[in-house]
């Protein structure tokens, strides 16, 4: 605290200590004994949920609105049979995102079914949300040239996820595996010991697969267009379009969203592009990530 602060009675506070630590279960002791007063961004839901039956303490949701968190499943577009966006639809339908955010996430976290945050004005609810349909997701690998073996698998993919994510990514990434049997796709979950490691592997396209976290941020702009413009498929550099999706109608979309001024306007390409990525699903997006603080 500066005690010769030109506005008197600020700051408030005398001090402020920061604590890091790597270990989300201390920082949650911490926090329920007392010895830490303030903790945001937890999207943990066991601990948030664990933390709502306190008397002692408040939880709160608010404050994220423009963050935008989306938890995904990326898919190495460039790379067979991930190339192929049949088999990307396929995927999606094998995989039951009510029972995601419901079950494994307790309710906590919203279920997320396009590029642009559902909460923004720019979602458009009409993007197509490719909700479980077993049945559809084995028609369409068997359409797609990619018939059951003897053993009932067509082909293995990997996939990663973020070292450290919890519930959003190791635990949802090994739902997928077990999801993804039931399509005939032998799923091989892939550890990194590390964030540079996982980094390294998706920046460079050493992967099939992979849970993510991004944000939207407050315009698409800065947080979405990264992800889908060709023009930023950028080797070694992660949260760049590591997908390697490319759609020269998805570039003119984007680019003229923006610097488009008028917001009805605007909207309308933002809708545009959505149902077109809605059709190429680079992405498979899950569940906005539930952040809160206590």
């Amino acid at each position: 605290k500066n005690s010769d602060f030109f506005i008197e009675g600020r700051p408030y506070l005398d001090k402020i200590v920061i604590r890091i630590s790597p270990d989300l279960n201390s920082v949650v002791l911490a926090t329920e004994n007392g010895q830490a007063d303030f903790l945001p961004f937890l999207p943990e839901s066991q601990y948030i949920t664990r933390f709502q039956k306190s008397d002692r303490l408040g939880v709160t949701d608010k404050g994220y609105a423009a963050v935008g968190p989306i938890n995904w499943l990326a898919f190495n577009t460039a790379k067979a049979p991930l190339d192929n966006k049949m088999v990307h639809h396929a995927i999606g339908y094998a995989i039951d995102r009510k029972f995601i955010t419901k079950a494994l996430l307790r309710g906590i976290a919203k279920p997320q079914r396009s590029p642009i945050i559902e909460s923004s004005p720019f979602f458009d609810p009409k993007i197509p949300p490719y909700d479980l349909d077993l049945n559809k997701a084995n028609a369409l690998l068997d359409q797609a040239g990619h018939k059951k073996g003897a053993d009932g698998m067509r082909f293995k993919l990997t996939i990663d996820s973020i070292p450290g994510g919890g519930e959003e990514q190791q635990g949802i990434a090994q739902y997928m595996k077990s999801q993804l049997k039931k399509a005939g796709i032998d799923v091989e979950v892939r550890a990194s010991p590390d964030f540079p490691t996982w980094a390294k592997r998706i920046s460079n396209y050493d992967f099939d697969m992979t849970m993510d976290e991004v944000y939207n941020w407050g315009d698409p702009v800065i947080g979405v267009h990264r992800t889908y413009l060709s023009s930023n498929i950028r080797k070694g550099v992660i949260w760049s379009n590591t997908q390697q999706y490319s759609n020269p109608k998805v570039d003119d979309l984007l680019n003229k969203a923006a610097v488009e001024i008028d917001p009805t306007k605007r909207k309308g390409l933002y809708d545009q592009f959505q149902m077109i990525v809605g059709e190429d699903l680079p992405i498979y997006w899950i569940n906005a990530l539930p952040y809160h603080t206590v």
